[in-house]
């Protein structure tokens, strides 16, 4: 298993308290991902919105590109997962701008590639809009483009959106073929797409059981068309405790759900603008992306028998959302990743 984090580009994960003591500001990130590389994180996932859908729109967030080019020039080992919206990024242009990232940072590079899901968010920043499907075909074409600058010079495409002639891009990027591509989604659209043409699949969390599912799904489809394994990755907040009492306590403060807070207006958008293959809860509103669901909350033996389960189903990488996020990711990576550690290695 490989433990990853959401790197909190927008001041916090939990939108039921306003101050997590976690700011949106560079000196934190870059804290963070320094101190994680060196107790036991192997990756961090850096979120690409303009705006704060956590905190509300008139929080500060970080953007996701030039922080992930600052973190590569700061860091020396943890993968720098970066998430793309292709509506917001024309794919040779974005291609270019990943391959300097990848040298900077000695081939670390990886994408997240997003289907933009907020309406508002791209109207604010003058991006068209599309309807879901749409969305996703347009993303098809884009990482046809990205595969094709990235494989070889005097690349030409046409497109329903995109076009490009005898392109040349130099420097390829230093991982090959191309850098690991990552996507998430529940539509079927979605789950062809990433398929075809990605190499690992990122879920909301779930229990251990319905991930099997999906990842028994996701690999069927892979088969259909003769390409190596998928990767696996799933969401999940860790609450870890020396007693379940004081793990379960500290649930009950973060979801004490409050409909008037800042971000409960883009959770709505958010939820109107996806298409989910479950219902989602006021408790799921709380924290981002389904978190609690992955049942990460307890003592560390608790939490470390709960990976254990997701390992078995198939995932090969957890991401991980924390609050406050330097304090619970030393606690995390002492009480569980260090003692899965130990107990892994030969005698």
């Amino acid at each position: 298993m490989r433990y990853g984090y959401w790197l909190p580009v927008f001041g916090g994960w939990l939108r039921n308290v306003a101050d997590e003591n976690m700011e949106a500001s560079w000196p934190y990130v870059k804290k963070l991902a320094q101190r994680s590389e060196q107790i036991g994180y192997d990756l961090t996932l850096i979120a690409e919105l303009n705006l704060n859908d956590i905190k509300g729109v008139e929080a500060p967030s970080l953007d996701a590109w030039s922080t992930a080019a600052a973190l590569a020039a700061v860091t020396e080992r943890i993968e720098l997962m970066v998430a793309v919206r292709p509506t917001f990024h024309l794919p040779a242009l974005l291609a270019k701008q990943a391959a300097n990232i990848d040298h900077i940072s000695g081939g670390r590079l990886t994408l997240n590639v997003v289907s933009s899901w907020w309406a508002d968010e791209a109207k604010k920043y003058g991006v068209g809009f599309e309807q879901h499907d749409d969305r996703y075909a347009r993303t098809g074409e884009w990482l046809d483009v990205l595969h094709g600058v990235w494989s070889r010079d005097h690349f030409s495409y046409t497109g329903k959106y995109y076009r490009v002639e005898d392109n040349v891009l130099e420097p390829k990027p230093v991982a090959q073929p191309h850098p690991t591509l990552y996507a998430g989604g529940e539509s079927p659209a979605a789950k062809d797409l990433i398929a075809e043409k990605c190499d690992a699949y990122l879920m909301h969390g779930d229990a251990p059981e319905r991930v099997a599912e999906k990842i028994a799904d996701l690999r069927m489809r892979r088969a259909r068309h003769n390409l190596p394994p998928m990767k696996f990755g799933v969401a999940g907040y860790g609450i870890v405790r020396q007693t379940e009492r004081e793990a379960q306590q500290e649930l009950k403060r973060i979801t004490d759900v409050q409909q008037s807070a800042a971000g409960y207006a883009n959770y709505q958008q958010w939820l109107a603008g996806t298409q989910l293959e479950q219902r989602v809860s006021l408790e799921d509103y709380s924290v981002s992306n389904r978190g609690l669901r992955s049942g990460l909350v307890g003592t560390p033996e608790q939490v470390a028998e709960r990976l254990a389960q997701f390992e078995a189903a198939g995932v090969d990488l957890v991401l991980l959302q924390f609050s406050p996020q330097l304090e619970e990711m030393e606690r995390f990576a002492e009480s569980v990743i260090r003692r899965s550690v130990s107990r892994a290695a030969p005698a």
